[in-house]
């Protein structure tokens, strides 16, 4: 029987298989859940085991466990180093989900749980498509080395450590990973780049104690509307930022790739629909595409400070906070893009405050040349495994650890998205398409396998 087959006929026992992964609670952000995350790590060890990949080792970190995998037996065959997680995002508030969020549900050809979109349901058809490989063929195509993390949804603090230890045992020819989303429903895709991520939090600091606002307003400071006034400046009417040297190392869009993104199967009514806001606004002169995916972006993510409590309390703050990210793009530096921030901050506050300003993460973005031989194999598999013309796309978001594997092995990523733009990752009613699962295994499957037939080349 060949693996598409097998697959096909083993469609309902993955389907209850992924279901069990589900219903595993493993919220990595709380401490009631430890047990659930290490009852995740042990399952994902067991199904590697099933995959045909002996060497399966739970490693222990100072937080949730590194699942590590590998089977290298096969001379003069490419390796792979296949990444995902395991962890999962709360599911608060419970009340907003149609369904509970770790009891896995289909409805309408989606199935619907914490963690099916991100990131178990397109992890797990990763290890469906080697067991699927490993019992029609007896054994793998392919040398594979896996890495699966608890600690992705809360900035994977353990991870690179884990990776700086084992680097040498990591060495592969190209990294594949799903962790992101296609274009559009019907239309299979490759991410060749990513942006990349800086995350700062601002304290600004007015009188010494929150003051009494009829006695002391009109000659105080107040932190929340310097602060306010200060964040307002820091884009123009065009909404570019306004920080100083900001986009002196942004990588010009070529004419041929903006002929590409422009001619993409992408409809902005779609996508409005998803925004749910009655209008889009953005940096002039560039697509909605363009600037989510290659432009590089100031957000305010929060503001606090006062009394926000019922009822009234006549208050000046002692102090204001917010919270800043900057998306960025090739070839921005993420350190020297937070001293640009920080430094254009402080020189909108005036004297009368003072501002603690600390990076709270700092991540490189990641462009890929798809033009590479394992990009071509990845775009045929996934027009077979679908029976639909894929594409390549970038995404706005950021994953950290593609970037930082890409700098430090030197070697192709491979991201093969099989979530949705709508598919509620990280919020309510989460969900996978039921269609994309199995077209993104059989996708998967056949990829591999095209990997152990022509390969050697790498």
């Amino acid at each position: 029987m060949n693996v598409i087959d097998f697959i096909e006929d083993h469609q309902s026992a993955y389907l209850e298989e992924l279901k069990d992964f589900l219903r595993i609670p493993s919220v990595s952000t709380k401490d009631e859940h430890k047990s659930d995350i290490a009852r995740a790590a042990s399952w994902l060890a067991e199904r590697l085991r099933s995959a045909g990949i002996k060497n399966v080792e739970i490693v222990p970190t100072p937080n949730h466990p590194v699942v590590y995998g590998e089977s290298v037996r096969l001379a003069n065959r490419p390796t792979i180093l296949l990444y995902g997680h395991y962890d999962v995002q709360p599911a608060e508030p419970l009340d907003l989900w149609t369904s509970p969020p770790f009891d896995p549900t289909v409805r309408d050809g989606n199935l619907y749980a914490r963690g099916s979109a991100d990131d178990k349901g397109q992890l797990h058809l990763h290890l469906k498509a080697l067991e699927a490989l490993y019992e029609t063929e007896g054994e793998l195509p392919i040398n594979v080395k896996v890495v699966i993390e608890g600690e992705e949804e809360i900035g994977s603090k353990n991870l690179w450590a884990f990776v700086a230890e084992n680097r040498h045992k990591l060495i592969a020819d190209a990294l594949v990973l799903s962790d992101t989303s296609m274009l559009a429903p019907g239309v299979p895709s490759i991410t060749y780049g990513l942006r990349g991520l800086n995350y700062y939090q601002v304290e600004v600091t007015g009188p010494a104690q929150d003051l009494h606002s009829g006695v002391f307003g009109g000659a105080v400071p107040n932190p929340i509307t310097i602060l306010s006034r200060a964040i307002a400046r820091l884009h123009d009417q065009n909404f570019r930022v306004t920080v100083p040297h900001f986009y002196d190392d942004v990588t010009k869009l070529s004419r041929s790739e903006r002929k590409a993104i422009a001619s993409l199967p992408w409809k902005e009514g779609a996508f409005r629909k998803i925004v749910g806001s009655r209008d889009l606004c953005g940096e002039k002169g560039f697509s909605v595409l363009e600037r989510i995916w290659c432009r590089p972006t100031l957000e305010l993510n929060g503001i606090w400070g006062g009394y926000t409590g019922k009822g009234e309390k006549t208050v000046i703050p002692s102090k204001a906070y917010a919270k800043i990210s900057t998306r960025l793009v090739p070839h921005q530096d993420p350190k020297k893009i937070a001293r640009l921030v920080e430094g254009h901050m402080r020189r909108l506050l005036p004297k009368s405050v003072m501002c603690k300003f600390d990076v709270l993460s700092a991540g490189k973005p990641w462009l890929a040349d798809y033009r590479d031989e394992i990009f071509r194999m990845a775009i045929t598999s996934l027009e077979t495994g679908f029976g639909k013309k894929a594409v390549f796309i970038r995404e706005g978001g950021s994953i950290p650890f593609v970037a930082q594997m890409h700098s430090l092995l030197k070697i192709p990523c491979v991201l093969l998205g099989f979530g949705l733009p709508d598919e509620n990752a990280h919020a309510p009613n989460e969900h996978l398409s039921v269609e994309n699962y199995f077209g993104g295994l059989r996708s998967v499957a056949l990829f591999y396998k095209e990997l152990g037939q022509n390969g050697a080349r790498l």
